[in-house]
């Protein structure tokens, strides 16, 4: 029989443990799917975010008219649109810039927009010359659908919000 302590034998060695670092590849491609889906987010939310101003500014006009519908006074609609313009140019636009507006000098911003399209005077020659003077006059010559569409694109052409 052999003697186990004569014979040449070596003793188990294992393998250093696996180090953390550095991370396998499939750790790294889930870090850059990661990060770039947190980028994805971001920006979207960022481009949703900036529409907004322009769908709910799209969603007052659209109820403003629907009430009109209902209630057929002139000069409550000339007036809510009034305002509704007005707080919407205001939050587009520096305050200093809008706020002191009225009249003519009105009608003429709410034109800059529509240059180049055939609306292009739609406010100070056009359907929406009404806004002027129309809350307060007697008898205006009021076109709703005309004025509706004179908005509507007023709105579709205002410049992009500035990112918030």
């Amino acid at each position: 029989m052999i003697d186990p302590a004569d014979l040449p034998l070596r003793d188990i060695h294992l393998p250093p443990p696996v180090s953390w670092w550095p991370p396998a590849l499939g750790w790294w491609l889930l870090a850059l799917a990661l990060l770039l889906l947190g980028a994805a987010i971001w920006s979207l939310l960022r481009w949703y975010r900036r529409g907004y101003l322009r769908r709910a500014a799209r969603a007052a006009l659209e109820q403003l008219f629907a009430e009109y519908q209902r209630h057929r006074d002139d000069r409550r609609l000339l007036r809510e649109l009034s305002v509704l313009l007005r707080r919407i140019a205001l939050s587009r636009f520096p305050r200093r810039d809008i706020a002191r507006l009225s009249g003519a000098p009105w009608l003429a911003f709410l034109d800059q927009p529509l240059n180049g399209t055939p609306q292009a005077k739609g406010f100070s020659r056009g359907p929406g010359r009404v806004l002027a003077e129309g809350p307060y006059a007697t008898a205006t010559e009021l076109d709703p659908a005309a004025l509706e569409h004179l908005c509507r694109i007023w709105l579709r052409r205002l410049p992009k919000a500035p990112p918030p």
